[in-house]
């Protein structure tokens, strides 16, 4: 029975999501880490970075439920965002320093986890690794649909805020 209304929260979701009534650029605060450059050890070493500010960032984000809340915390965490990165990449031993900054950007369409991010202007968390030439780590930050590595990255654990509204409902 938790499933089938799981089902039909998810399903209204959708619908909400569908009908234009949610604006996801003016409501989603994407991030993304870009990397130094394409060759192997500069991607590398941005997974590291990715799982050090993602783990940062969960707690002060994650429960979030206000865009311009979320926003402002972003905001108010770059220099320690910068500072985890750069002492990540310093750990590798790069010496390239790492900078941050909340920006709107305009992005192409995007699909993550079946769900297409459409193209168009949206606030993002950027986090440039030296250059910041190489190809970049994204996710959704608010609302919260990055997922929480549990290992090395092989174990993903999704988590998805419409099924945990619903279980508080139905469950």
């Amino acid at each position: 029975m938790k499933k089938i209304f799981g089902f039909i929260c998810v399903g209204i979701a959708v619908i909400i999501l569908l009908s234009g009534s949610f604006e996801v650029k003016n409501e989603c605060i994407r991030i993304h880490i870009r990397a130094n450059s394409n060759i192997a050890e500069d991607q590398k070493v941005k997974y590291a970075v990715k799982d050090a500010i993602v783990s940062y960032l969960t707690p002060i984000i994650g429960e979030e439920t206000e865009f311009e809340t979320a926003k402002e915390k972003v905001e108010d965490n770059l220099r320690e965002v910068e500072r985890i990165a750069t002492s990540v990449l310093s750990s590798y031993g790069y010496d390239y320093g790492a900078r941050a900054k909340l920006a709107r950007e305009k992005f192409p369409a995007r699909q993550y986890d079946g769900y297409t991010l459409e193209e168009g202007v949206y606030d993002a968390l950027i986090v440039e690794l030296g250059e910041g030439d190489g190809n970049n780590w994204w996710c959704v930050l608010f609302p919260p649909l990055c997922f929480t590595p549990t290992g090395r990255g092989e174990n993903l654990e999704y988590k998805s805020k419409i099924a945990e509204l619903c279980d508080r409902i139905f469950g």
